[in-house]
């Protein structure tokens, strides 16, 4: 099929390679999108209410050591993900991109039912600490397969000539994850006092966690395989091979991954998720107004992404990778001149930064899934993707503020330049991939 209207109509052909070629298109991308949401929802929850709950499951007598601790927790979780991505990118492999989405899915809805429920320091002690530990472990473990199993499941059941565009939906959903959790904290802590928000209001956004995950189980439940997966589930048995191997093999293709994560990664945590909180702590802007910046400028991202997705399906994936390296390299000191002390500034500088990195992110689970052979897609996008988020993403935000804060705010700019770069290498060395059939 060459249009996502026949995708939507039911209507297969003899060479359709899809899942579901008799499913709505929508819960299709729906279906593999919410997790990713959940995900990210998850993250952003963690980290805007831990000032409320620190005390809760660390010792209150301390402020400064239970707020670290919690920080500490919060970074087991992306310890985590690497773990996830094997053991999920194998099981997606071997059981099935469907049956892995639903597991990790329940992994995920776990630990945060884990967190809303759990019983606090003073009545407990320690285990409070040990619950907390543990529901951040399921989390990140969970999440960690989300990559492998979802961007994979999406890219094969999306029609060749549209796989950009479906493939777009991915960040959207991580958007609106992040969106939903910044809205609701904002609204909470505007109806909610800080009283409130410690004794238990706290606990209201980890519980729609778990009923979002729960709803997203039994909706992923109802997915049909990836034909793609069938075929490779089908191979004679002399001609299958062990995950480390099948890896070893795609080697290239792996370090491909790594090259063109580091550097989309650390942007999108700079620019969708740390931007705001270096403008309140570094660059003195209101909070709330900042806040609200962060909300329109994540608003115009997700509006440029399904139009990046389009454009790497006319003119190729290398296309997209190209004008994302170039474009942000280039504006990279502008836009952080800009952020001086207003909040338009603060929006300003956002919104093109993301508008640019839509470039990079509308299109990943596409170009990943076309880079690996079906065997051993799901654990050959999973487990580079996975270690290069954990080790480049989760330390952007404390990087740049570090640097800031030490007077060497251009350090933190250069490095995201020098990041850009290995990108470009990489993108010389590696074929064009659009519309490759997904066997």
């Amino acid at each position: 099929m060459s249009s996502v209207a026949t995708a939507s109509s039911g209507v297969s052909t003899p060479n359709d390679t899809r899942a579901g070629a008799s499913t709505p298109w929508r819960r299709v991308i729906f279906g593999a999108g919410v997790g990713n949401a959940l995900e990210w929802y998850d993250w952003s929850v963690y980290a805007v209410f831990a000032p409320f709950f620190a005390q809760q499951f660390f010792d209150a007598t301390n402020a400064v050591s239970a707020m670290l601790s919690t920080l500490a927790v919060f970074a087991v979780g992306f310890v985590m993900r690497p773990l996830g991505g094997i053991f999920f990118g194998w099981f997606a492999d071997r059981l099935g991109r469907q049956r892995a989405m639903v597991v990790s899915m329940a992994v995920t809805a776990l630990g945060s039912l884990f967190i809303a429920v759990a019983p606090t320091y003073p009545s407990v002690g320690l285990v409070a600490s040990a619950l907390l530990l543990f529901a951040r472990l399921a989390q990140g473990f969970g999440i960690g397969g989300e990559i492998g199993a979802s961007y994979t499941y999406l890219a094969e059941a999306a029609p060749a000539r549209r796989r950009g565009l479906w493939s777009s939906s991915m960040y959207v959903a991580v958007t609106i994850g992040v969106l939903l959790a910044t809205v609701q904290a904002a609204a909470l802590q505007g109806v909610l006092t800080d009283e409130q928000m410690t004794a238990w209001g706290w606990r209201i956004p980890f519980a729609l966690g778990a009923v979002l995950g729960i709803y997203a189980f039994y909706l992923r439940r109802g997915l049909p395989e990836t034909t793609a997966f069938s075929n490779a589930r089908d191979t004679p048995e002399p001609e299958k091979q062990s995950m480390l191997r099948g890896i070893w093999e795609n080697r290239i293709a792996v370090l491909r991954v790594v090259g063109l994560t580091v550097g989309g990664t650390v942007l999108f945590y700079t620019w969708a998720i740390g931007a705001t909180n270096y403008a309140i702590t570094v660059k003195g802007i209101d909070p709330d107004g900042a806040l609200w910046a962060g909300v329109i400028a994540n608003l115009v991202y997700i509006a440029a992404l399904p139009v990046w997705g389009a454009v790497s399906d006319r003119w190729g994936r290398k296309t997209n990778l190209v004008i994302f390296s170039v474009g942000l390299g280039a504006l990279s000191f502008p836009l952080n001149w800009l952020i001086q002390g207003s909040v338009w500034q603060l929006g300003l500088a956002m919104s093109v930064a993301l508008v640019v990195h839509a470039a990079v992110a509308s299109i990943l689970p596409a170009m990943f899934a076309e880079m690996f052979p079906a065997r051993v897609r799901a654990s050959g996008m999973a487990l580079p993707y996975s270690i290069a988020v954990a080790v480049a993403g989760g330390t952007a935000p404390y990087l740049r503020t570090y640097l800031a804060e030490a007077g060497m705010p251009s350090a933190f700019t250069w490095y995201t330049i020098l990041l850009l770069a290995v990108g470009l290498v990489v993108i010389a060395s590696m074929p064009e991939t659009k519309g490759k059939k997904l066997e």
